[in-house]
Parts: C-alpha cells; structure tokens; sequence
C-alpha cells in the first residue's frame, strides 16, 4: 500500500477551489438563490429611506423599471417573458387581490429576480383610505398574498406606492397620515419621475414610445411608470423599443434589491 503525504497547504488550497467551484456552480444553478429574503423581521434603517427618497434626484443614468396593478393574464407573462430575454431586472408594484388570482406570475417574477413591492389590496381609494385599520390591513393582505405565491412566511416588501401616486391631489390629507403609518409599519414609498403614459389613453405604439422619451428628457436616474394590465394600452408590444431606446441612452437597468 502507498502512503501519500500531502502538504497541509497544498491540501487547503485545494479545500479552497473545491468550495470556490461548488459556490459557482450553486449560484449558477440558482441563480436567484442569494437574494434578499425580506421579512417583517428585517429593517429598513433611514439610510435606506434616504436613498428611495432621493431616487429620482440623482445624476446617475440609472433605469429602474416598475410596473403597476399587475399581475395580469393578459400582460403580465409577455413582459416577464422580454425582460428575461433582455436581461433586465424590473419592480412589480401588485395589486393584493390579482396576487391572489395568479400566484404563479408572482413566484416566476419572484424566481427571475424581480422585486415585488405593494400596491394595496384593492387599488380602491375609498377601501384604503377608511380608517388606519384598513390601511395597514390592505399593506399586510398584500404582502401576505405575496408570501404564499413565492414561499416566504411575513414576507414585507418595505417599498409602498400609493394609488395614482403620492403626488395625486386626491385624498391628500390622508396620504399624508399614511405615511405615518408606512414609517410605523417599517416602510417606505416611491412615485416615479419618467412614465409613458399607458394608462391614460388610448396610444399608437410609436406615440408611446415618444411619450417615454419626453419624459426622460434630461434626467439622470429614472423611476419608469408602465403597468403590467393592457387595459388601456398594450404596453408588451413597446416594452422592448423602450428597454432598446434607453440602452442606447446610456442608461443602465437596476432594481430595488440593488438598493438592499
């Protein structure tokens, strides 16, 4: 029988390339699987807040990408399906009630790298604005919907935008309360400052297009409004040209976990 004898560092290194190689190949495999798993457990602290609230001031070209209402049959899958191949990662601000109608958009949204962030329950200002029961009800019904489509018990996604925005004139005053309350809940909120308007009219694609570029005029980071519904317009079929106009701009694609 042959006794090999082999030095200890030689023996660690290998250690060392054996774990560096088996983390590759895990991550690779799952690509996904080292995302941050939010909880209401985890902390949104005031340097996180700052950086959500200022989003929109910086010089950066910075794109993030968020669509509203969703998730939808109708668009939802066609815009998971282009960012993939466009190798984007975007925000999805759901509607509790639609979570619970289809999950599984959820889970792929999720599983693809996607942020999920709320939206409210109902998208109804009259439910939402009640009383402060009702608020923060319609916060934790979404994020429990979102919890059991993606597997995550207390799942918090600790980013909040409001029905027609907070910039909205309607129900000022109590949008100014429920900021009290997201503080209170360990949340935060984001409008945005670029849109395309596909949810306003009906738009030729190439009207859409030209509504997203005015209103990226001279910006640095953007905060992009789209909605994942086809209500109104069929914002899949544009997706792409936009996603297209602003690499050629320079922009750079991020989402709220790059904030994390």
């Amino acid at each position: 029988m042959k006794i090999i004898i082999v030095n200890k560092k030689i023996l660690f290194s290998i250690c060392l390339f054996a774990i560096f190689f088996s983390s590759l190949f895990f991550y690779f495999s799952n690509p996904f699987s080292f995302a941050i798993e939010l909880t209401t457990n985890s902390v949104m602290d005031e340097t996180l807040q700052d950086k959500i609230a200022t989003l929109t001031k910086k010089e950066e070209k910075i794109a993030y990408l968020t669509f509203d209402d969703g998730p939808t049959l109708k668009a939802t899958g066609k815009i998971l399906d282009i960012l993939k191949t466009e190798d984007v990662k975007a925000t999805f601000f759901v509607i509790g009630k639609h979570v619970k109608e289809h999950p599984e958009l959820v889970n792929r949204a999720y599983e693809e790298g996607h942020y999920l962030a709320n939206h409210g329950y109902n998208h109804n200002n009259s439910t939402l604005y009640k009383s402060a029961d009702s608020f923060i009800s319609e916060i934790k019904d979404t994020d429990n919907e979102i919890g059991k489509a993606i597997g995550i018990e207390n799942y918090c996604s600790h980013v909040f935008r409001f029905p027609n925005g907070y910039m909205s004139s309607h129900y000022k005053a109590k949008k100014k309360q429920a900021t009290k309350l997201l503080s209170e809940m360990n949340y935060t909120y984001i409008d945005w400052n670029c849109l395309n308007n596909d949810s306003i009219k009906k738009y030729s694609n190439s009207q859409l297009l030209k509504n997203l570029k005015k209103s990226a005029k001279n910006k640095g980071t953007l905060v992009i409004l789209m909605h994942d519904t086809s209500d109104v317009n069929d914002t899949p079929s544009v997706l792409k040209d936009s996603i297209n106009y602003l690499k050629e701009q320079g922009y750079e694609f991020r989402n709220f976990y790059d904030l994390l």
